[in-house]
């Protein structure tokens, strides 16, 4: 990267529900700490409405209800429109022309090749019926990136493919129509626990269309009965057997979220979560007891989200405002990288030199 260049982010979510703790750990409360680090020149975070349409196309009212719903969230964590420009993908059309002419760069193969889609694929059990936006949507997600000039994308460990596979189209598009594009590097969790937050099911991936998770805006008795309902150990039948940590979501969950002070608060018998480990290793402590720990745990962490959420709930027409300013500042910088991309393809006809 050159001495000079702007640090710039960019990141999003699809706005096809509420968000949840595992996009929280993944990557909100990470983008909060690269927002208030002061190191980036710009931070932009994309509510990516046409994303979520390329498998909920015959359902646009639930991607519209939950525009909002995302904005809610991100305030609720303390993205701060002062510092990041909040907008909405749709609203910006310079990202469709990019990823039209993205396509020409990457083979059908290669896309096929992508685990993420592959996974996604099968999760959704479209088999041979998958639409033709949500095939592509590697390229598209590397025109929302390019669009921006980002450097940095703040995400889990599972988008790693896609960032791989915008670098391939960067590199590609620079060396047939010369130096234009600038090339994103990944930002991980800095807690590894955090890479990927398993479902309170105990399955890999909390999802949305799975329905195990634990939403941001969930009351505190909601929290409580989910946590107390979560997967353990499933050998740890009795409260003297040895228990297994690895694995074992309630205490994937403490790695992500517990930290000193709360034993401090909550179960000062421990020092720390490494003694807590190691007792139940050896047996004789219960998974009620774990849980009811971790339960208070996350009401210390979700509270005060909650907490400003209700508070911008009342403000509404505010929040609209700030999605309408993001999304026109959005749009002026993906123009400006459009010109400069139909300027080295030579299809800017009308600017300047004759085309005779």
């Amino acid at each position: 990267m050159e001495k000079n260049m702007k640090k710039i982010i960019l990141t999003g979510d699809r706005p096809t529900g509420k968000l949840h703790v595992g996009h929280y750990v993944g990557s909100l409360s990470e983008r909060v700490k690269l927002q208030n680090s002061g190191e980036y020149d710009e931070i932009n975070i994309m509510i990516a409405d046409a994303q979520a349409l390329t498998d909920n196309a015959e359902h646009p009212e639930k991607v519209r209800q939950n525009i909002l719903q995302v904005a809610l969230d991100y305030l609720a964590c303390g993205i701060n429109p002062e510092k990041s420009t909040i907008f909405i993908q749709s609203m910006v059309p310079q990202l469709t022309e990019l990823s039209f002419y993205y396509q020409n760069l990457v083979t059908v193969s290669r896309l096929q090749r992508n685990p993420t889609v592959k996974t996604e694929i099968q999760m959704r059990n479209f088999a041979t019926s998958i639409p033709v936006g949500f095939f592509c949507y590697p390229i598209s997600q590397a025109a929302d990136i390019t669009a921006f000039r980002a450097t940095d994308v703040p995400a889990g460990e599972d988008q790693e493919p896609m960032l791989e596979q915008c670098r391939e189209i960067v590199n590609k598009f620079n060396s047939v129509y010369g130096e234009t594009l600038v090339e994103p590097k990944i930002v991980l969790p800095s807690n590894k626990a955090c890479l990927r937050l398993p479902g309170i099911d105990g399955k890999a991936k909390m999802s949305k269309s799975l329905g195990n998770c634990i939403y941001l805006s969930d009351e505190a008795e909601d929290i409580r009965k989910k946590v107390m309902s979560m997967f353990t150990d499933p050998n740890h039948l009795r409260v003297e057997d040895p228990g297994q940590v690895e694995g074992n979501p309630v205490f994937i969950y403490l790695d992500a979220f517990s930290k000193p002070e709360h034993f401090a608060e909550f179960l000062p018998e421990y020092q720390n979560l490494e003694e807590l480990k190691a007792h139940y290793k050896r047996g004789g402590l219960g998974d009620v007891k774990v849980k009811k720990f971790l339960n208070n745990v996350m009401q210390a962490e979700l509270e005060p989200i909650r907490t400003r959420r209700k508070v911008w709930e009342q403000k509404l027409p505010e929040v609209l405002e700030i999605l309408k300013q993001g999304s026109a500042v959005a749009e002026s910088k993906a123009s400006a990288t459009l010109s400069d991309v139909r300027k080295a393809m030579k299809i800017n006809y009308f600017d300047g030199e004759n085309l005779f």
